[in-house]
């Protein structure tokens, strides 16, 4: 008992300790990166970067940190962002010794322990397994990719015109966003998993994909900013908590759906088939991994495609110069004869050599990056130095060190003082081949870079450039309701583009006839 006396009566020293010792923590914590300047209180709480990722803007936050503050800014007491592309790609090269920061990446987890290529965190395992897909990628082992494709859009030209064209007696406004997300899910099904979803067909999300990725996506956003997703990324809560194939909604139904697909396509053997799950069978994936890699595809590989896509074809609609020069040399190409007549589907070898299309594309992807997600690295244990504008800047062993994707597109030094507005001719009509070049390897960071760029960087290039020639050559375009284009938000890098309201009147009349 009198033990029990002595610290009972000791007790306020035991609190004025712990106060002590947390705030001897914090101010250890706030000096290790007090060279980094930010946000107030960013130094020492997390409120300011929860409150960046809980917004629907979060991408032009961090934009604006980067403006104020640098080109490496604090937006949390061991988290740093840049907009740096010498630090990404530096972050990012084969041989770097940076690695993933867990919480973001394995929120993209299809359940306990259920690694894909992007939540995987051990650099050896997810350099094998990287290995393991390229293939599958590549047209070498994925001879039916293009193919695909272009059965795709033509359903989706197909669709266009049999429900929704508009005439001179009746306006038929209807959501673009919407049918290009269909385009999207149906393709990245189809080419990984030999079915598509069918919702060109039925014109609708009829498995209610995108609103459980939705869902799902603002589940970790908020969890995140709330600071216990990493909490609940832990095993044995995560076996609790984690997305469940019997939900009715979120990321557990979509996982409910895939493997579903994949059980069903097993059965029927790969044996004789040339598409991306006979490929990775081939290279020794099992059904578990098959289930986790096929949901990263729907959610990346459908949710950015469509992003990009709806974006250029909104930035045409709203530029008439640009509008006219695009259908004039998509026309041009159709008239030439290396176009196949409607209701055929330009090939990529004829896309990849329209100079004015790419522009459009390209401006499309640097106005708006089709993905934001921080994408954070953590620093090596002992420190590393980084050379920014031709300084060295020492970061500390083991901050955290994400991406500011929109501000390193906007970047007035390198794209000038329009860079905040949309100009394809930027891209065909600067001189300074070093300049030039330094666009152009920025451009390609919207894809990642090194071993963590995007394996599905080809397939993205090829659907956005076919399908915007082929709803530019089918239909003219206009805003239904210009004064609100969309409804957007952005769900951690991921962004939901609603209400895309157009009208499409045709354009191939002749050729139809």
């Amino acid at each position: 008992m009198g033990l029990v006396r002595v610290v009972y009566d000791s007790r306020w020293l035991f609190v004025v300790a712990g106060l002590l010792g947390y705030v001897a923590y914090k101010v250890h914590v706030y000096n290790r990166l007090k060279a980094f300047k930010g946000p107030f209180s960013s130094g020492w709480f997390e409120f300011w970067h929860s409150y960046a990722i809980i917004g629907d803007n979060q991408h032009l936050k961090y934009k604006e940190v980067c403006e104020k503050y640098g080109p490496i800014a604090r937006i949390g007491p061991n988290d740093l962002i840049t907009s740096s592309r010498d630090v990404l790609t530096h972050m990012s090269a084969v041989r770097s010794p940076y690695s993933r920061v867990a919480w973001f990446h394995r929120s993209f987890r299809s359940g306990p322990e259920k690694n894909n290529l992007f939540s995987e965190t051990n650099e050896e395992v997810h350099t094998r397994r990287r290995q393991q897909l390229a293939p599958g990628y590549s047209g070498r082992e994925n001879a039916e990719l293009e193919g695909t494709i272009d059965v795709y859009v033509a359903k989706l030209v197909h669709l266009i015109r049999s429900k929704y064209l508009s005439t001179a007696a009746r306006s038929r406004a209807f959501d673009l966003g919407d049918r290009i997300q269909f385009f999207a899910l149906d393709v990245i099904n189809a080419i990984a998993l030999g079915e598509s979803l069918g919702d060109l067909d039925a014109d609708a999300d009829q498995h209610g994909y995108m609103r459980s990725v939705e869902t799902g996506i603002k589940i970790s956003r908020v969890c995140t900013a709330l600071g216990i997703l990493p909490l609940l990324q832990s095993p044995v809560i995560a076996r609790r908590f984690a997305p469940s194939e019997k939900d009715d909604a979120g990321f557990g139904r979509v996982m409910r759906h895939a493997r579903a697909r994949i059980l069903a396509r097993l059965e029927q053997g790969t044996e004789h088939r040339s598409d991306m799950l006979a490929s990775f069978v081939r290279h020794g994936l099992g059904t578990e991994e098959l289930v986790a890699e096929s949901i990263l595809q729907m959610i990346a590989g459908s949710d950015t495609s469509s992003t990009a896509i709806r974006c250029a074809m909104l930035y045409v609609m709203t530029h008439p110069p640009v509008y006219a020069r695009l259908q004039a040399e998509v026309d041009a190409a159709a008239a030439g004869g290396s176009v196949p007549p409607v209701p055929g589907v330009v090939s990529d070898a004829v896309v990849k050599g329209l100079p004015y299309l790419q522009a459009v594309v390209k401006e499309a992807m640097r106005v708006h990056p089709p993905t934001t997600g921080l994408f954070p690295k953590r620093v090596p244990p002992g420190g590393d130095t980084v050379v920014v504008d031709g300084k060295p800047v020492f970061l500390p062993g083991g901050a955290n060190v994400s991406y500011a994707y929109y501000a390193t597109h906007h970047d007035k030094q390198l794209f000038g003082e329009d860079a905040e507005d949309f100009r394809p001719e930027r891209w065909l009509l600067e001189k300074d081949e070093t300049k030039l070049a330094a666009m152009l390897k920025t451009h390609e960071l919207i894809f990642g870079y090194g071993r963590y760029q995007c394996l599905g960087k080809p397939i993205a290039l090829m659907e956005i450039a076919k399908v915007v020639f082929e709803l530019m050559r089918n239909f003219d375009w206009c805003l239904a309701r210009p004064e609100k284009p969309w409804k957007q938000e952005n769900l951690m890098g991921l962004f939901t583009q609603r209400d895309m309201f157009v009208l499409a009147t045709d354009r191939i009349v002749t050729a139809t006839s």
